[in-house]
Protein backbone atom coordinates (compact mmCIF):
# COMPACT_ATOMS: atom_id res chain seq x y z
CA UNK A 1 0.00 0.00 0.00
CA UNK A 2 2.80 2.43 0.91
CA UNK A 3 4.63 1.54 -2.34
CA UNK A 4 1.50 2.41 -4.35
CA UNK A 5 1.15 5.76 -2.56
CA UNK A 6 4.81 6.62 -3.20
CA UNK A 7 4.47 5.72 -6.85
CA UNK A 8 1.27 7.70 -7.21
CA UNK A 9 2.81 10.69 -5.40
CA UNK A 10 5.88 10.47 -7.62
CA UNK A 11 3.71 10.40 -10.75
CA UNK A 12 1.75 13.39 -9.44
CA UNK A 13 4.93 15.37 -8.82
CA UNK A 14 6.27 14.43 -12.27
CA UNK A 15 3.03 15.56 -13.90
CA UNK A 16 3.20 18.89 -12.05
CA UNK A 17 6.80 19.44 -13.18
CA UNK A 18 5.90 18.68 -16.82
CA UNK A 19 2.84 20.92 -16.64
CA UNK A 20 4.91 23.74 -15.16
CA UNK A 21 7.47 23.29 -17.90
CA UNK A 22 4.79 23.52 -20.58
CA UNK A 23 3.41 26.69 -18.99
CA UNK A 24 6.92 28.19 -18.96
CA UNK A 25 7.44 27.33 -22.61
CA UNK A 26 4.08 28.82 -23.50
CA UNK A 27 4.93 32.01 -21.63
CA UNK A 28 8.30 32.27 -23.36
CA UNK A 29 6.69 31.75 -26.73
CA UNK A 30 4.16 34.45 -26.05
CA UNK A 31 6.75 36.90 -24.82
CA UNK A 32 8.94 36.27 -27.86
CA UNK A 33 6.18 36.90 -30.38
CA UNK A 34 6.97 39.68 -32.83
CA UNK A 35 5.25 42.94 -31.97
CA UNK A 36 3.82 45.14 -34.74
CA UNK A 37 6.17 47.98 -35.58
CA UNK A 38 4.85 51.42 -34.63
CA UNK A 39 4.87 54.69 -36.54
CA UNK A 40 7.08 56.27 -33.86
CA UNK A 41 9.62 53.44 -34.12
CA UNK A 42 9.85 53.94 -37.88
CA UNK A 43 10.10 57.71 -37.51
CA UNK A 44 12.91 57.37 -35.00
CA UNK A 45 14.81 54.87 -37.16
CA UNK A 46 14.52 56.89 -40.37
CA UNK A 47 15.22 60.37 -38.99
CA UNK A 48 18.73 61.50 -40.08
CA UNK A 49 21.20 62.64 -37.47
CA UNK A 50 22.08 66.31 -38.00
CA UNK A 51 25.39 67.16 -39.64
CA UNK A 52 26.05 63.68 -40.99
CA UNK A 53 26.22 64.84 -44.61
CA UNK A 54 27.96 68.22 -44.19
CA UNK A 55 31.51 69.42 -43.65
CA UNK A 56 32.67 71.81 -40.94
CA UNK A 57 31.61 74.87 -42.97
CA UNK A 58 28.04 73.61 -43.03
CA UNK A 59 28.06 72.90 -46.77
CA UNK A 60 27.26 69.44 -48.22
CA UNK A 61 30.36 67.30 -48.77
CA UNK A 62 31.49 66.50 -52.32
CA UNK A 63 30.73 62.84 -51.72
CA UNK A 64 27.23 63.68 -50.59
CA UNK A 65 26.61 65.82 -53.68
CA UNK A 66 27.72 62.96 -55.93
CA UNK A 67 25.50 60.54 -54.05
CA UNK A 68 22.49 62.81 -54.29
CA UNK A 69 23.03 63.26 -58.03
CA UNK A 70 23.12 59.49 -58.40
CA UNK A 71 19.90 59.11 -56.38
CA UNK A 72 18.19 61.74 -58.50
CA UNK A 73 19.10 59.65 -61.54
CA UNK A 74 17.52 56.55 -59.99
CA UNK A 75 14.27 58.42 -59.36
CA UNK A 76 13.71 58.73 -63.11
CA UNK A 77 13.82 54.93 -63.60
CA UNK A 78 10.14 54.15 -63.17
CA UNK A 79 9.72 51.37 -65.73
CA UNK A 80 12.84 49.22 -65.42
CA UNK A 81 14.76 47.33 -62.77
CA UNK A 82 18.03 48.71 -61.47
CA UNK A 83 21.18 47.27 -62.97
CA UNK A 84 23.59 45.26 -60.83
CA UNK A 85 25.99 48.22 -60.62
CA UNK A 86 23.15 50.55 -59.59
CA UNK A 87 21.94 48.10 -56.95
CA UNK A 88 25.42 47.80 -55.50
CA UNK A 89 26.02 51.55 -55.49
CA UNK A 90 22.71 52.42 -53.85
CA UNK A 91 23.31 49.64 -51.29
CA UNK A 92 26.64 51.26 -50.38
CA UNK A 93 24.91 54.62 -49.97
CA UNK A 94 22.18 53.01 -47.86
CA UNK A 95 24.78 51.76 -45.36
CA UNK A 96 25.44 55.37 -44.40
CA UNK A 97 21.80 56.42 -44.18
CA UNK A 98 19.12 55.74 -41.52
CA UNK A 99 17.15 52.58 -42.20
CA UNK A 100 14.84 50.00 -40.68
CA UNK A 101 14.11 46.35 -41.50
CA UNK A 102 10.45 45.41 -41.69
CA UNK A 103 9.23 41.82 -41.77
CA UNK A 104 6.60 42.20 -44.48
CA UNK A 105 4.59 39.05 -45.04
CA UNK A 106 3.71 37.85 -48.52
CA UNK A 107 1.65 34.95 -49.75
CA UNK A 108 3.79 31.86 -50.34
CA UNK A 109 5.86 32.01 -53.52
CA UNK A 110 4.12 35.27 -54.41
CA UNK A 111 4.53 39.03 -54.40
CA UNK A 112 0.98 39.48 -53.08
CA UNK A 113 1.03 41.24 -49.71
CA UNK A 114 -0.52 39.07 -47.00
CA UNK A 115 -3.30 40.59 -44.90
CA UNK A 116 -1.24 40.32 -41.69
CA UNK A 117 1.39 42.63 -43.25
CA UNK A 118 -1.08 45.50 -43.66
CA UNK A 119 -0.75 46.96 -40.10
CA UNK A 120 3.03 47.36 -40.47
CA UNK A 121 2.63 48.87 -43.93
CA UNK A 122 0.04 51.31 -42.60
CA UNK A 123 2.52 52.35 -39.87
CA UNK A 124 5.18 52.78 -42.55
CA UNK A 125 2.87 54.89 -44.71
CA UNK A 126 1.94 57.15 -41.81
CA UNK A 127 5.61 57.58 -40.91
CA UNK A 128 6.67 58.44 -44.47
CA UNK A 129 3.89 61.06 -44.71
CA UNK A 130 4.67 62.51 -41.30
CA UNK A 131 5.84 66.16 -41.64
CA UNK A 132 9.30 65.22 -40.38
CA UNK A 133 9.87 62.74 -43.24
CA UNK A 134 7.37 63.78 -45.90
CA UNK A 135 8.92 64.75 -49.22
CA UNK A 136 12.04 62.64 -48.74
CA UNK A 137 13.25 59.86 -51.04
CA UNK A 138 13.21 56.32 -49.68
CA UNK A 139 14.78 53.08 -50.87
CA UNK A 140 12.63 49.94 -50.59
CA UNK A 141 14.97 46.95 -50.73
CA UNK A 142 13.43 43.48 -51.03
CA UNK A 143 15.30 40.49 -49.61
CA UNK A 144 14.63 36.74 -49.56
CA UNK A 145 16.11 33.86 -47.62
CA UNK A 146 18.58 31.45 -49.25
CA UNK A 147 15.99 28.91 -50.37
CA UNK A 148 15.72 28.61 -54.16
CA UNK A 149 17.81 29.79 -57.09
CA UNK A 150 19.60 33.11 -57.42
CA UNK A 151 17.71 34.41 -60.46
CA UNK A 152 14.31 33.38 -59.12
CA UNK A 153 14.92 35.04 -55.74
CA UNK A 154 16.19 38.18 -57.43
CA UNK A 155 13.02 38.53 -59.48
CA UNK A 156 10.80 37.69 -56.51
CA UNK A 157 12.51 40.24 -54.26
CA UNK A 158 12.10 42.93 -56.92
CA UNK A 159 8.40 42.17 -57.35
CA UNK A 160 7.86 42.25 -53.60
CA UNK A 161 9.61 45.61 -53.27
CA UNK A 162 7.41 46.91 -56.09
CA UNK A 163 4.32 45.60 -54.26
CA UNK A 164 5.26 47.58 -51.15
CA UNK A 165 5.85 50.65 -53.29
CA UNK A 166 2.48 50.23 -55.00
CA UNK A 167 0.74 49.91 -51.62
CA UNK A 168 2.30 53.14 -50.35
CA UNK A 169 1.59 55.09 -53.54
CA UNK A 170 -2.02 53.92 -53.63
CA UNK A 171 -2.91 54.30 -49.96
CA UNK A 172 -0.83 57.32 -48.96
CA UNK A 173 -0.46 59.25 -52.24
CA UNK A 174 3.33 59.23 -51.93
CA UNK A 175 4.92 60.47 -55.15
CA UNK A 176 6.09 57.60 -57.32
CA UNK A 177 9.59 59.04 -57.77
CA UNK A 178 10.03 59.43 -54.01
CA UNK A 179 10.17 55.64 -53.66
CA UNK A 180 13.02 53.69 -55.26
CA UNK A 181 12.21 49.96 -55.23
CA UNK A 182 14.75 47.24 -55.92
CA UNK A 183 15.55 43.67 -54.89
CA UNK A 184 18.63 41.84 -53.71
CA UNK A 185 17.33 38.29 -53.69
CA UNK A 186 19.42 36.19 -51.34
CA UNK A 187 22.62 38.23 -51.84
CA UNK A 188 22.48 40.16 -48.56
CA UNK A 189 21.29 37.82 -45.82
CA UNK A 190 20.62 39.48 -42.48
CA UNK A 191 21.30 36.21 -40.64
CA UNK A 192 24.12 34.47 -42.48
CA UNK A 193 24.44 31.85 -39.76
CA UNK A 194 20.90 30.67 -40.57
CA UNK A 195 20.29 31.33 -44.31
CA UNK A 196 16.69 30.08 -44.12
CA UNK A 197 15.69 32.20 -41.09
CA UNK A 198 12.51 34.27 -41.38
CA UNK A 199 14.39 37.48 -40.58
CA UNK A 200 16.14 37.19 -43.94
CA UNK A 201 12.78 37.61 -45.68
CA UNK A 202 12.37 41.33 -45.23
CA UNK A 203 11.97 44.73 -46.81
CA UNK A 204 14.54 47.30 -45.74
CA UNK A 205 13.47 50.95 -45.84
CA UNK A 206 16.25 53.54 -46.11
CA UNK A 207 16.00 57.32 -46.00
CA UNK A 208 18.11 58.22 -49.06
CA UNK A 209 17.25 61.92 -49.24
CA UNK A 210 15.56 64.34 -46.92
CA UNK A 211 13.09 66.81 -48.39
CA UNK A 212 15.79 69.49 -48.24
CA UNK A 213 18.33 67.32 -50.06
CA UNK A 214 15.79 66.22 -52.67
CA UNK A 215 14.94 69.85 -53.41
CA UNK A 216 18.50 70.86 -54.19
Amino acid sequence: MSTYRLTRNGMTRAFMVVASGLMLLADCGFAGAAEPVSESQILNALTPRSGATRNLSGAPTQQNVQQQNFINGLRSHKTRSLTLDERNEVADIAKQRPSIDLEIYFDYNSAEIASKAVPDLMSLGRALTNPSLQGGVFLLSGHTDAKGGQEYNQQLSERRAQSVKGFLVKNFAIADDNLVATGYGKERLKNQANPFAAENRRVQVTNLQTKQEAGK
